[in-house]
């Protein structure tokens, strides 16, 4: 009996080259896989990162990762792919979410919370550059540790003070507080530190540097 899913896809695994593998967070059921048929010519589009999807899953007696099939965009996010700034966010993003959610891990709360940040950055249309230290506390909350001046003293070093500011900040002002690349980049190292501490997984995020680079 095929099973609907909705996803948000986090991180692709090509197999072959007709099959890729899908590493989602679903509204049911958490953290999963699955095995997609695709097409050599087939547009990839469909499966880029924090792309959320529609489809219907049914169990594959060849593999443990159920089989997607009629799976549909449920929105375009064409303000992302259309931004190299925010496109690099989001690919921070999918990285920091691929790397501390695990199989089975999330729920429900979680998944919306994440369609919803990824539909704010898609709306937005300014401060996109502190966007992602905004999301990186946000993200801990969700996972049950929030950021405070106290949790977050050991990890700050010099930069506390900054931190403590962005912690007091409403949303536009958080947005809009004057960084510099230099500062931008500690302070997301600041925060995967103190989120790598709470998951207890090795978040080493690559992408960190590419966004650096985009948003210095």
């Amino acid at each position: 009996m095929p099973q609907a899913v909705r996803a948000i896809i986090l991180a692709t695994t090509k197999v072959g080259d007709k099959s890729l593998v899908l590493h989602c967070l679903c509204n049911e059921g958490g953290r999963r896989s699955f095995i997609v048929s695709v097409g050599r010519k087939a547009g990839m589009a469909l499966f880029l990162p924090l792309n959320i999807i529609d489809g219907e899953a049914v169990e594959n007696r060849k593999s443990t990762l159920w089989r997607l099939h009629r799976i549909s965009s449920t929105a375009p996010l064409e303000s992302i792919r259309g931004n190299v700034y925010k496109n690099a966010v989001c690919l921070f993003m999918s990285e920091v979410l691929y790397r501390c959610i695990h199989d089975g891990e999330g729920d429900a709360e979680l998944f919306d919370w994440c369609a919803r940040s990824i539909a704010a950055l898609d709306s937005i249309e300014s401060g996109w550059s502190n966007f992602h230290l905004r999301w990186l506390m946000e993200l801990s909350a969700a996972l049950g540790f929030s950021p405070t001046k106290e949790s977050i003293a050991p990890f700050a070093g010099e930069r506390y003070s900054e931190i403590c500011a962005l912690l007091d900040a409403d949303l536009t002002s958080f947005l809009m507080a004057p960084l510099n690349g230099t500062a931008r980049s500690e302070i997301a190292d600041i925060l995967l530190r103190y989120l790598s501490s709470h998951t207890e997984c090795s978040l080493n995020i690559r992408s960190l540097a590419v966004l650096s680079e985009v948003l210095r």
